[in-house]
């Protein structure tokens, strides 16, 4: 249905994305340092429900019409491409604001609560949003039909990626705390490259032209 070539392509954009510390990293990872593994893995859970509800509403919303229309599909594209990049200066010019995430504590909840609010993260994500309704849809070979199908193929190949990806820091960060928590200056790095990474994902957007 998704041509090799295409799922690969996407993958790669989308693993860029999915590395860069956003909202749902810095939420997992408070959630690791403040409760430990198995808080930060039921976070994990409930962004990845989260993420996926967006590509289903992109699907079978979003998508159909920025399929018909190529005005809706040049607007939104650029307006995504200038947001990506908005996020990514504001990442660069934060990044040293990283540290205070890494050394927040919380007060314990129960599983349904942290599922909960990692979902409200995940389907509140700006960068993911944009991602999907601007991204998405150029990865869809009109040719080939099923349109929707497409798109929610492609949407589980980014949220695979996804929680191997969040998981991974919620590990990382509930395993060396400490690590994290004295070295400020390893935070701002990562925030900084972050930062520079989504403003070339955002350039990059900008610039593709719509696949048939």
């Amino acid at each position: 249905m998704v041509s090799t070539d295409r799922l690969l392509a996407f993958a790669a954009m989308s693993l860029l994305l999915i590395v860069i510390p956003g909202p749902s990293v810095l939420f997992v990872v408070g959630r690791a340092l403040a409760q430990g593994r198995r808080a930060a893995l039921i976070t994990v859970v409930g962004n990845t429900l989260g993420a996926y509800a967006l590509v289903v509403a992109v699907a079978f919303g979003v998508g159909a019409i920025v399929e018909r229309s190529a005005l809706v599909f040049t607007a939104l594209k650029l307006v995504g491409a200038a947001y990506l990049v908005h996020l990514g200066v504001k990442a660069f010019r934060q990044r040293k604001s990283l540290h205070a995430a890494f050394t927040a504590g919380a007060p314990a909840r129960g599983g349904l609560r942290t599922l909960w609010e990692g979902f409200a993260v995940g389907v509140a994500n700006p960068k993911t949003i944009i991602f999907f309704a601007a991204v998405l849809p150029q990865f869809v070979d009109r040719a080939q039909g099923h349109a929707a199908a497409q798109m929610l193929v492609l949407g589980l190949v980014f949220n695979v990626i996804a929680i191997a990806c969040d998981s991974a820091w919620g590990l990382a960060a509930a395993t060396a705390r400490t690590w994290f928590a004295t070295s400020p200056r390893r935070l701002s790095l990562i925030g900084g490259a972050g930062g520079l990474a989504m403003i070339g994902l955002g350039l990059t957007a900008a610039t593709t032209t719509r696949t048939t």
